[in-house]
């Protein structure tokens, strides 16, 4: 973070010290909410979650070397005191964005939104000082820790945005208001939680709404109701996508023999081929998302396309391909997933699969209320339409849908299994895995399926993988 005195953090929170010698004292370090992150010159932030109470760390966390707690009561250390923590740090992360010189990126969409922030840091990266996102911090509290590890040479601040419901998006770009805004796509992602996809277009169009007249909405060109969200912005418009009227877009796609897509990337100031790191065709989009920001901030075609083909992965459990040494890949896309996650890593896997056997371990889809026994049944279907080798169904009812779906679709179903927990599909994996298959692990987040794939490449013993 900048360096910021305790007097002057507690001014901008409206905070009370407590048992501060000096309040001229500076937090030079992170704000941070995890006390094993704690360094010196830290702000510890104490949260009261259902299991912990930040404030109980407070003694340590000072030992440790952190200048002060910010907290809802008095400690024993020096402490600002606040009513509302969380409030408290939208707050000081808005007064230290606005002090920043740095460019604000924020990104959003119901699929995709981790891996394009990532693409996009390591593009932008290529310009100039780049702070982003970890991982999927994308909520009210995630997002402010994020802008708060922003320093005075931070040139671009890439924020990922989520919503789960309307007004959570304007929210965070109150506290972080961004100069480009990226919407990726409208799909059915926390569609149970929203009731439809108009409303969740009225939600992630909340970001272009908040772009200022000499700021950017970037836009998806082949998703409508993306597109749509041009009349609801006061910014210039740039699109992105397969579309002939998109400003930034790809030609001659095509995948590698492992999967890896190469294209033509498209610019209004240029072409250059790139070829891709990452795996599945999927990617493609992202990755003339990434482009469009990058070229509205100053880069050329030839750096963009140098940047996306030396981009790799950076968040865990997202299209982590890893080959054993008797050449099994495990593919681990388990940190979520949704519809439309669910397609894409399916045709990466058939892609990646061309002359191996092919095995989809799935399971839940959580969020998606209503739709879910029909989504999860399409997701079965179109397993077998791509030919996939086989089909591991994991878990209680969704799963059991997953695998009536590929039955039904036809006389290859049958290849198709339900299991009953992730150690089940471990074990029947290890009893019929050989050299050269392909196994894809993905399920939501709640589902714990990468213990699958981390199971596979460990080569344990039963009993190894935790009841989910």
């Amino acid at each position: 973070m900048i360096a910021l005195s305790l007097a002057e953090i507690a001014e901008v929170v409206g905070g009370q010290t407590y048992d501060i010698p000096d309040p001229s004292v500076q937090v030079t370090g992170s704000v941070v909410r995890d006390s094993r992150e704690v360094e010196p010159g830290s702000l510890f932030v104490a949260f009261v979650g259902e299991r912990a109470d930040g404030h109980d760390y407070a003694e340590a966390v000072v030992a440790a070397g952190a200048a002060a707690v910010l907290g809802s009561r008095p400690v024993g250390v020096p402490a600002i005191v606040v009513p509302d923590v969380q409030k408290a740090l939208g707050a000081l992360a808005r007064h230290v964005v606005r002090r920043l010189g740095a460019t604000l990126v924020g990104l959003t969409g119901s699929a995709g939104k981790t891996s394009t922030k990532d693409l996009i840091a390591q593009v932008l990266r290529h310009k100039a000082p780049t702070v982003f996102t970890p991982g999927s911090l994308n909520n009210e509290i995630g997002l402010p820790l994020t802008a708060l590890s922003a320093t005075e040479e931070t040139r671009f601040l890439v924020l990922e945005m989520g919503a789960r419901g309307i007004g959570h998006i304007r929210y965070l770009t109150e506290l972080t208001p961004p100069k480009v805004g990226l919407v990726l796509n409208v799909g059915t992602a926390h569609i149970g939680e929203f009731g439809g996809r108009e409303q969740i277009a009225q939600a992630k169009g909340e970001l272009v709404e908040s772009l200022p007249e000499d700021g950017t909405a970037i836009l998806n060109a082949d998703d409508p109701l993306v597109r749509a969200m041009a009349s609801r912005t006061k910014a210039k418009v740039v699109l992105f996508g397969e579309s002939d009227e998109a400003d930034v877009r790809a030609e001659n796609v095509r995948l590698t023999d492992s999967g890896q897509p190469s294209f033509v990337l498209h610019t209004p100031s240029g072409c250059s081929d790139v070829t891709m790191r990452l795996y599945g065709e999927h990617h493609v989009s992202n990755a003339l998302a990434a482009a469009a920001v990058a070229h509205e901030l100053g880069m050329s075609a030839e750096e963009i396309a140098t940047a996306l083909s030396e981009a790799g992965s950076l968040s865990r459990w997202r299209m982590e391909v890893t080959e054993r040494p008797d050449g099994v890949t495990v593919v681990n896309d388990a940190y979520n997933a949704n519809p439309e996650s669910m397609r894409a890593a399916l045709r990466a896997l058939a892609a990646m699969g061309k002359g191996r056997r092919t095995w989809a371990v799935l399971g839940k889809m959580a969020e998606l209320g209503d739709e879910a026994l029909a989504e999860h049944d399409a997701v079965g279907r179109l397993a077998v339409r791509l030919n996939v080798g086989k089909l591991v169904a994991v878990g209680g009812r969704e799963a059991s849908w997953l695998q009536l779906g590929a039955y039904n679709e036809g006389s290859w179903g049958e290849e198709s299994v339900h299991v009953s927990d992730a150690q089940a599909a471990v074990d029947l994996l290890r009893s019929e895995l050989r050299p050269g298959d392909v196994v894809l692990v993905k399920a939501s987040r709640s589902v714990g399926l990468e213990s699958v794939a981390e199971a596979l490449l460990a080569g344990g013993t039963e009993g190894e993988v935790a009841a989910r």
